[in-house]
């Protein structure tokens, strides 16, 4: 699912042939994306002062895990640690419970991939009014940071951190939290507004707790009666009755579950397309509806270097050149 509708080429930038090659490439583009540590494009001569020169309106983009200066810009990392230094892991479990990783990457996609993307087309749409290009700095660190806007206004006006596990959004309360159901699997519970709590008390029973939604005093009670609730029926069972009764609810699904659900097939979140060597294969789904202009995938994710000949030939080159840079390791 990831680099479909892309071209691939392989090209070794410590040549002075490979840097020709990219200079070229920029010098045709919108956009160029780099993922290295910081310092290392201007090593390689192909950093955004050097792209500027041979293409005034680039837009450069570049994404890395702590940002292009401060003190921990030189460290190596992954998602776990800039979700821990931006706050998210150290909030991310049960109270009283320790910090739990997350099943997804969420400072890569959501502060690395999802920042990236935005921030190009603010700059794609300012070079429309402007003509200018520019660079963009974004730091996967600084977009975990960006996404404690419940957290960090609950710190900024109360003066101490929230704990893990210890507010209305992580599971603190009844009203919002995972039960597991009879069958062993779970069902979430989400009823945040008073009239969706006020639903479900009604539909379990137990209309007498509809009072009581933010009550610390009460919490332990109703924390036990709904564990033992929701014990009595399956987890289908309580999401088809639930659903019916105006209450937010959710089945915990795995993965398999996710891709059999009648909303995400009607939403065609998975799809099915050809790929050139093994078949017939399924990847994510396109999950932007547009009304005019809907997406199309076109090809699967390409095998590294795929189109590496081809895009040469459209720089220019001819076979035999590129039969030399293949000689010379410069593709």
């Amino acid at each position: 699912s990831v680099h479909r509708n892309k071209k691939s080429i392989t090209l070794n930038l410590k040549t002075e042939k490979g840097k020709e090659i990219f200079y070229k490439l920029a010098e045709k583009s919108d956009v160029v994306i780099e993922s290295f540590r910081p310092g290392v494009t201007k090593r390689l001569g192909v950093d955004y002062e050097t792209i500027k020169k041979i293409n005034p309106k680039i837009v450069y983009c570049s994404v890395s895990g702590y940002g292009q200066n401060g003190p921990y810009k030189d460290l190596p990392g992954h998602d776990i640690n800039y979700i821990a230094i931006g706050g998210i892991l150290g909030l991310t479990g049960q109270y009283g419970g320790p910090p739990i990783i997350p099943g997804i990457q969420i400072a890569d996609l959501a502060g690395g991939c999802m920042l990236a993307t935005i921030s190009i087309l603010i700059a794609l749409i300012a070079r429309e009014k402007t003509g200018k290009g520019q660079y963009i700095d974004v730091s996967m660190t600084d977009g975990a940071v960006s996404l404690l806007t419940h957290t960090s206004a609950l710190y900024f006006a109360e003066g101490k951190p929230p704990e893990r596990g210890g507010t209305n959004l992580t599971g603190y309360f009844p009203c919002y939290n995972v039960y597991e159901a009879k069958d062993g699997k779970y069902i979430s519970i989400g009823c945040l507004e008073e009239r969706f709590w006020r639903n479900l008390c009604k539909a379990i029973g137990k209309e007498e707790f509809a009072e009581h939604q933010w009550d610390t005093n009460k919490r332990e009670e109703i924390f036990s009666a709904l564990k033992k609730i929701f014990k009595t029926k399956t987890r289908d069972e309580w999401f088809k009755e639930l659903s019916k009764m105006d209450v937010c609810v959710g089945p915990v699904y795995s993965l398999d579950e996710v891709f059999q659900d009648p909303q995400i097939t009607h939403r065609k979140m998975a799809v099915e397309i050809e790929h050139p060597t093994i078949g017939k294969i399924k990847i994510l789904g396109i999950p932007i509806k547009f009304s005019e202009t809907p997406g199309k995938i076109r090809t699967p994710a390409p095998g590294f270097g795929e189109h590496t000949e081809e895009i040469l030939k459209m720089l220019g080159y001819n076979q035999k050149e590129i039969e030399e840079f293949k000689k010379s390791e410069i593709i």
